[in-house]
């Protein structure tokens, strides 16, 4: 199986899936580790693109928010609820690789 083009991805709605799939995943089979194979595919797939596209730096940033958006929701969910808290961490990590990475993007 070939790659896209890591220039053509846009990594917002990428990430998007890592964590909501990654999340549904988990929860409509009951199998852990399936979601953190979701949730590590798309992130693998960000990160390369990160990399091509935006340097080290960039995506050094972008994936420790990845993790970090992934973590911070274990404990929001407490506060707020599972998909709640899911669907906040997401919105903003989207919204961070949009920024950093896909705004100008064709």
């Amino acid at each position: 199986m070939q790659l896209p083009d890591p220039f053509d991805v846009r990594t917002a709605p990428v990430s998007a899936i890592g964590l909501i799939g990654g999340y549904a995943a988990a929860r409509i089979t009951g199998r852990r580790p399936l979601g953190g194979l979701v949730l590590a595919a798309a992130g693998a797939m960000a990160a390369r693109t990160w990399v091509a596209r935006d340097g080290i730096a960039a995506a050094a940033g972008l994936t420790a928010g990845y993790v970090a958006a992934f973590g911070l929701s274990h404990p929001l969910a407490k506060k707020v609820g599972a998909w709640p808290s899911v669907l906040a961490v997401t919105a903003a990590h989207a919204a961070a690789a949009h920024v950093v990475s896909d705004r100008y993007r064709p």
